[in-house]
């Protein structure tokens, strides 16, 4: 071998013995330090010092609803205005399971509810949701099967390159499916946050022949315990500073 050849496979082990260990992709793990930098800064403390220690009201995130008509086509907000997507990818640091009342078949947009809970369990007032009777099924207008007090789920989803999570609000139609998502985590021992999450859409067709989209959720790969200890610990925090008061269906959502 000559020595223009030697000092070159020379400098290939070198490189070899000096570059850093693959990643392990294969495992399922992912290394999160870099795209998601809330969890690796004094996000919090920028967050607490532009609030002036205020807490943090639903008028404050970024909000992605279910399409409407059965479209598969998610519509996020950004810089220049909503922009397509067709999936959500992201650490869904925590979630609300709200629920609210009108009195009224059309209320006026910005109108407060007549009743609201905060978990879907028990009221403003104190009183259990699941014996109040609108939350019968058919109890909206005795025509269809939905209920008169609105449900859904809402997920605080942080996504890469971003401190303030996305809140994804999950119509009724999907609350189930989330749910299940959660308890199969559950029941492989895996928090929420320890996981970063994909959302999609499926297209569905309701009894009554309209189409609307399904949730779809599924984990796109588990973080490595270091970083799972962080997301939990920057979800806790976070949520300490989150005024959930008004975390509640909005007007015109399916139901």
């Amino acid at each position: 071998m000559d020595s223009t050849k030697l000092k070159a496979k020379m400098t290939t082990k070198a490189q070899e013995l000096t570059a850093p260990a693959p990643l392990p992709f294969d495992t399922g793990f992912v290394p999160v330090e870099a795209e998601y930098i809330a969890l690796n800064n004094n996000a919090l403390s920028v967050i607490r010092e532009n609030l002036k220690n205020q807490p943090m009201s639903l008028d404050l995130f970024d909000v992605v609803k279910s399409p409407s008509g059965g479209s598969t086509v998610f519509a996020v907000p950004g810089l220049s205005g909503d922009e397509p997507e067709t999936e959500l990818t992201g650490i869904i640091l925590d979630y609300t399971t709200p629920r609210a009342y009108w009195d009224t078949p059309d209320p006026v947009e910005g109108t407060p509810p007549v009743c609201l809970s905060q978990n879907s369990i028990i009221s403003h007032d104190g009183k259990a949701c699941a014996t109040c009777p609108y939350n019968d099924f058919g109890s909206k207008d005795g025509e269809s099967n939905a209920k008169a007090c609105k449900e859904s789920v809402l997920l605080f989803l942080l996504r890469p390159h971003n401190v303030l999570p996305l809140l994804v609000r999950v119509p009724v139609t999907s609350k189930a499916r989330f749910l299940k998502y959660t308890a199969r985590l559950a029941g492989a021992l895996t928090p929420l946050n320890g996981v970063v999450t994909r959302i999609t859409l499926e297209k569905a067709t309701s009894k009554g022949g309209k189409p609307f989209a399904l949730f779809k959720f599924e984990v796109d790969s588990i973080l490595d315990r270091q970083e799972a200890d962080r997301a939990r610990a920057y979800a806790q925090q976070f949520m300490e500073i989150v005024n959930a008061a008004d975390m509640v269906p909005e007007l015109g959502e399916a139901s």
